[in-house]
């Protein structure tokens, strides 16, 4: 099993590793690693890219993926197969401007969530981001421009706030026992996870979660609706940006 340095520290931005698996295809070259800070995408979060140095070549990582339990990182080869085998060390480098964008997007989604929550009881339908915006789906029957302006002002009131954010790694059972941990319409953890890995927002927001996060919610610094849609009778798209 890949050590998943990221879930211990979502601002480590390199780190060292060893090869213990390579897959050479007609067109892609990937590895595994025995550890990585690379998040491999899930919960609506893109997998980060960044760079491998190994052997004194510095390749870019294009794509991570988890696939069948192994988090493969797949490589730019420019036309040339990198020489890289396993038990070769290498150094990773994160895109850290891309990776921390994502989290700050990422604390925005949950915060925009929480006050959705707390404020109108709506659930989440879906959910997507990107670096620095993002959409959410709501069971609204009803939107509108004044209610979207509520939304955003309590929003940027949370960020304001500066709430700690924290995250556990919890056993199963414990973690069900917390209310309304399961904010998506449909409980999307898979029934043999054993661990419920949870995000807290201090005083507004707990949910289940693992994708990575900024510290505070001050980190985020601002976020404004740009736009919002009909998606069905009762499912309305909140679109958001940072600022």
């Amino acid at each position: 099993m890949t050590d998943l340095l990221y879930y211990d520290d979502a601002y480590l931005k390199e780190f060292d590793a060893t090869v213990t698996a390579v897959d050479r295809g007609d067109r892609f070259f990937r590895v595994e690693l025995d550890r990585t800070a690379f998040y491999p995408g899930g919960g609506g979060q893109p997998n980060d890219q960044g760079w491998l140095t190994a052997n004194g070549q510095r390749y870019a990582v294009t794509k991570v993926k988890k696939e069948q339990g192994k988090i493969w990182h797949w490589l730019a080869t420019d036309g040339g197969e990198p020489s890289i085998n396993v038990g070769d060390s290498v150094h990773g480098e994160l895109d850290w401007e891309r990776r921390y964008k994502l989290m700050r997007t990422h604390t925005a989604m949950h915060i925009l969530c929480g006050v959705v929550w707390r404020d109108y009881g709506a659930s989440v339908t879906g959910g997507n981001m990107d670096p620095g915006k993002s959409r959410m789906d709501f069971e609204f029957e009803h939107m509108s421009r004044e209610l979207i302006s509520e939304i955003e002002a309590s929003c940027n009131a949370e960020i304001a706030a500066a709430r700690e954010v924290r995250a556990q790694i919890l056993p199963r059972e414990e973690a069900f026992q917390i209310p309304d941990l399961i904010r998506t319409k449909i409980n999307l953890l898979p029934a043999g996870i054993q661990e419920v890995r949870t995000i807290e927002l201090v005083g507004l927001d707990l949910q289940a979660d693992g994708g990575t996060h900024v510290h505070n919610t001050r980190e985020v610094e601002g976020m404004k609706v740009v736009n919002y849609k009909s998606k069905g009778k009762i499912n309305k798209r909140i679109y958001i940006e940072l600022t």
